[in-house]
């Protein structure tokens, strides 16, 4: 068991980003105090948010600067925490220009950096890492001859060339836990979310999850969508999930954080429930056959929709709600909040 000082800081890396603003702004809520690390705390845009919350929680926010590439760069905002939330990772789907340098390298040296920085600080107890479900699995064929897949499963099929996103987070979170393995000061607690949306606290954030809900307004889907599954989560939730992990003496291991499952034709018809129907919402599943075909000119190859498109997607939560009390709101709502946001910021017509 691992107790962590109320009263001590904590950090939270990627202080900006579209989890990690929530982690910071709950942290608040309940009383921590918080060092976000963004790569710039000077820049003019980007960080009004935090700013805010600074504002609202008089001395308990400080922004700190830190890169996942340069070498003991969170050590000196790490001193005296003895909670590490480390969110900080490039989250990309669809073409990406080079797989190594734009997801791999970023996420496996910036754990080692935050990592290296952990073991030269005495204080810190315990590390809450943001993994995902695809460190989980690779494809949904996979999910063949399984009920749902558990925090037992790893993603052993995804590689630079296939699902390099995936790979990166594997690799990274396979990293962190060879580095707790081989001492006994800090413990690893790692939280797996899929397809996260709900609102944001900033609407600079850029994210995977923004690409996909942005499918169901460019009319890339108007004459059908895949049939893809994905695992969703509302993003307030995971960042329960982390705090939870953080502060539960118990908690250890691995954490599936999904609500449920839902197919893109689901969350089209959820769309047009709360807002009317659109030709961006796409109203049919096209054939395997065609999806695979286009697979390309969709950002995406044709053996991930060959591996993906038409399997069942379904994962296994009961730890997350046993362990670390996290009671998750249903799929379709953080949709519809996702959908709303996008409206009232401009991105979408009203």
């Amino acid at each position: 068991m691992t107790s962590i000082e109320p009263s001590a800081p904590v950090l939270v890396t990627g202080g900006s980003g579209y989890v990690a603003s929530w982690i910071v702004r709950y942290l608040l809520e309940d009383g921590r105090t918080v060092r976000a690390t963004v790569r710039n705390p000077d820049k003019a845009s980007g960080l009004e948010h935090l700013h805010a919350l600074a504002q609202e929680h008089p001395g308990r926010l400080t922004l700190h600067k830190a890169d996942l590439l340069e070498e003991g760069s969170y050590t000196e905002a790490m001193q005296g925490c003895e909670l590490v939330i480390h969110t900080a990772s490039p989250f990309l789907i669809g073409k990406v220009n080079d797989p190594y340098e734009d997801l791999v390298r970023p996420a496996l040296e910036g754990t080692k950096n935050v990592l290296d920085s952990v073991e030269a600080t005495a204080s810190v107890k315990r590390v809450v890492l943001t993994s995902s479900v695809v460190a989980i699995y690779g494809d949904a064929v996979e999910m063949r001859g399984k009920d749902a897949f558990t925090e037992a499963d790893w993603n052993t099929t995804s590689s630079l060339r296939h699902q390099p996103y995936s790979y990166s987070k594997t690799v990274a979170e396979q990293e962190a836990w060879k580095r707790a393995e081989a001492q006994d000061r800090w413990d690893l607690v790692t939280i797996h979310p899929g397809l996260v949306l709900g609102p944001a606290l900033t609407n600079v954030s850029v994210s995977g999850s923004m690409a996909t809900m942005k499918m169901f307004t460019d009319y890339s889907q108007a004459t059908g969508t895949a049939r893809l599954e994905f695992g969703i989560v509302d993003v307030r939730d995971v960042a329960r999930a982390h705090i939870a992990a953080g502060f539960t003496p118990e908690a250890h291991g691995r954490y599936l954080t999904n609500s449920e499952s839902l197919s893109m034709l689901k969350i089209s018809k959820t769309l047009r429930k709360a807002f009317g129907y659109r030709p961006s919402f796409p109203l049919i599943e096209a054939p395997k056959a065609a999806v695979i075909l286009i697979a390309p000119l969709a950002g995406q190859t044709r053996e991930f929709m060959r591996k993906n498109a038409g399997y069942p997607l379904r994962f296994d939560n009961s730890r997350t709600v046993s362990e670390l009390g996290v009671q998750f709101r249903p799929a379709r709502e953080s949709v519809v909040e996702h959908f709303q946001q996008m409206i009232d910021d401009g991105l979408v017509r009203g």
